[in-house]
């Protein structure tokens, strides 16, 4: 059993004009030994774009990803990056699913916007779809076999019980946990990360967004 509390400002940060990315596992040239993967989870990142910014197109091959925008608005374009586009406004979730491989883009589509983006991995190739997909998903959905993801919002002064799982992934995106037997208090950006622990109350001390991973 084990719990660890990853700091927002423990990331590393890449910047560029109009961009700002927070990584919290390895990615690129970064090589974060202790932050590698999480379950099937291989990339945490949580970008900030001015207007138009982004990510023009790039290939992507064997994984699926989830985008949940905070704020703002995110435009994906392809995934054949010849087709129409999708605009996922604050509040929404993206699947994307690669395939063997695909050709995409995103750009802000607001003065500023706020996402998080998540990189599934599986160690079978099996469990990933074979043509690239995007679609807007409700949570909670279950992107791979054996993975889930929610969005939980709160109000100041309620709780939240953690799944029980093998690995739980519980993000702060907007908001603030009260202190508790795990931890000083939680803000934006922050995350626990549970390997084989039982339940935990997570108490909101303002308004709160919690994006939650379940991996069984």
């Amino acid at each position: 059993m084990a719990v660890e509390i990853r700091r927002g400002s423990d990331r590393f940060a890449e910047r560029e004009v109009g961009r700002r990315t927070l990584h919290a596992f390895s990615f690129g040239a970064r090589y974060d030994a202790d932050h590698v993967r999480f379950g099937p989870m291989v990339c945490h990142d949580e970008h900030l774009l001015g207007r138009g910014r982004g990510f023009e197109p790039h290939e992507h091959a064997g994984l699926v990803i989830v985008s949940h925008v905070l704020s703002g608005a995110l435009e994906h374009t392809g995934p054949d990056g010849s087709g129409g586009s999708v605009v996922l406004e604050a509040g929404q979730t993206g699947l994307f699913r690669t395939g063997s491989s695909v050709t995409h883009a995103e750009v802000a589509a607001a003065p500023q916007t706020r996402f998080v983006q998540v990189w599934l991995a599986p160690d079978d190739p099996a469990a990933l779809p074979g043509e690239p997909s995007y679609d807007v998903v409700a949570t909670p959905v279950e992107p791979l076999p054996g993975a889930r993801f929610e969005v939980v919002t709160l109000d100041d002064g309620d709780t939240f019980r953690t799944p029980v799982a093998p690995r739980v992934h519980v993000f702060v995106g907007r908001g603030a946990l009260l202190r508790s037997s795990l931890a000083e208090p939680l803000h934006d950006g922050d995350a626990f990360l549970f390997t084989d622990e039982p339940a935990h109350d997570l108490v909101a001390g303002v308004p709160t967004t919690l994006l939650v991973w379940t991996f069984i």
